[in-house]
């Protein structure tokens, strides 16, 4: 169902993973998605690209690059009706032996791009005719702490203040704020932090002891951005398998 269709909008971080899936995801709702990468291209050249997917090279930290880019999009189709912030990255030390350049590094992709990329879409998107919306993917370390990855669950937790931040001052501009928190999914993130050890503790956490398809990720940004979502605003939603409801 083309429930998103002629709506122009942005997905970071898109060249794999996450990023991917919700790309092709909102591509097959209808959208015309611009997935931006470092890249430009889909990282395993194997995998299909929906034909309304348009891989940007560009590097989310270069304010001069994305408002060139944004500028682009908004000069092609006269628009900008949606923004998801997924590019992020992590490092994996303990926390007494993190280094400083790595923490202001993590920093930098996962708060502060975030940020600037808010600011510099805001123009275009208050004024989409399906109200603008701003979808960052948060994470289950906005909500839990895990081991060696401490500034990794600084940035997450800021993107949760960001959201709500925004959500109060953008409510009456024509603009939903929300932000998505996935549980464990494939990606190139998890692989640097996941080894057998680590494995085996994800799955034991929560109740469904799998891991989960990054398509349904792609589905909850989907009814996100979609008429019926209008209301809702400045929300975290955890798609994670029951995770942060499991006990003991």
């Amino acid at each position: 169902m083309s429930t998103l269709l002629k709506r122009v909008g942005i997905v970071t971080g898109a060249s794999s993973g996450i990023g991917y899936a919700v790309a092709n995801v909102l591509a097959e709702a209808g959208a015309i998605v611009y997935a931006i990468s470092r890249t430009g291209k889909v990282k395993d050249e194997t995998m299909p690209v929906h034909e309304n997917v348009r891989h940007v090279q560009g590097d989310v930290c270069d304010d001069q690059t994305m408002q060139a880019v944004v500028d682009n999009i908004v000069k092609e189709h006269g628009k900008l009706d949606f923004l998801i912030n997924n590019a992020g990255i992590t490092e994996k030390h303990r926390a007494e032996a993190f280094p400083i350049e790595a923490f202001e590094r993590i920093m930098k992709v996962n708060v502060q791009s975030v940020f600037r990329l808010c600011q510099i879409c805001y123009p275009y998107l208050k004024n989409s005719e399906h109200v603008g919306r701003i979808v960052t993917i948060s994470s289950m370390a906005a909500h839990l702490g895990f081991s060696e990855v401490t500034p990794y669950c600084v940035s997450k937790a800021a993107v949760l203040g960001l959201t709500r931040g925004l959500c109060v001052e953008w409510a009456n501009n024509n603009i939903t704020v929300n932000s998505v928190a996935p549980g464990w999914f494939p990606s190139e993130m998890s692989k640097q932090v996941m080894d057998e050890a680590r494995k085996a503790k994800i799955l034991a956490r929560m109740p469904v002891h799998c891991f989960g398809d990054t398509r349904d990720l792609g589905a909850m940004v989907r009814f996100l951005l979609e008429d019926s979502a209008q209301y809702i605003t400045g929300q975290d939603f955890a798609v994670d398998g029951g995770a942060l409801a499991y006990g003991f």
